[in-house]
Formats: C-alpha cells, sequence, structure tokens
C-alpha cells in the first residue's frame, strides 16, 4: 500500500512540476521583453547612425565636386574677362 501511495504522489508531483515548467512567470517575461526591446532600439539606433553617415557623406563628396566645378568655371570666366594686355 505503501508503495502504491508514493508512485502516485510521485507522479501528482511530476505534473505539479510539469504544470509550473509551463506557466511563464509574468515578471520574467516582462524582464525578458524589455531587454528585448533594448537590444531592437540599440541596434536600430546604430543601422540609423551608420545610415546617416553614409548620407552625409555622399552629399559632402556630391558638393565638393560641385564646389570644384564652381570654380573652374570662375577660373575660366575670370581669364576671358581680363583685358588684353593685362597679364
Amino acid at each position: 500500500m505503501d508503495i502504491a501511495r508514493a508512485e502516485k504522489v510521485e507522479k501528482e508531483l511530476d505534473n505539479l512540476i510539469t504544470r509550473r515548467s509551463r506557466q511563464k512567470d509574468p515578471e520574467e517575461a516582462s524582464e525578458a521583453w524589455q531587454a528585448s526591446v533594448r537590444r531592437y532600439k540599440v541596434r536600430r539606433r546604430e543601422e540609423n547612425r551608420l545610415l546617416w553617415c553614409e548620407y552625409f557623406s555622399h552629399l559632402a563628396g556630391s558638393l565638393r565636386a560641385r564646389a570644384e566645378e564652381y570654380d573652374h568655371r570662375a577660373q575660366a570666366l575670370m581669364e576671358t574677362d581680363q583685358p588684353k594686355g593685362v597679364a
């Protein structure tokens, strides 16, 4: 009789442990979610930072090319606007 009772108690404990392991702790789930959100925000911030760096680098290159073009135009105009005999 004691063996049957012990087996019954053991089975009930196994069932209790199984049910408990399936339940999620609200605080633990919340902490995991918050950590996930923090990781997402850090990753997103870094992606945005890199994209802005790429954008401004491209913009700076375009502006340098435009400035060089304007310098050449201005130089050409200055050379053609000088009266003859002035060096």
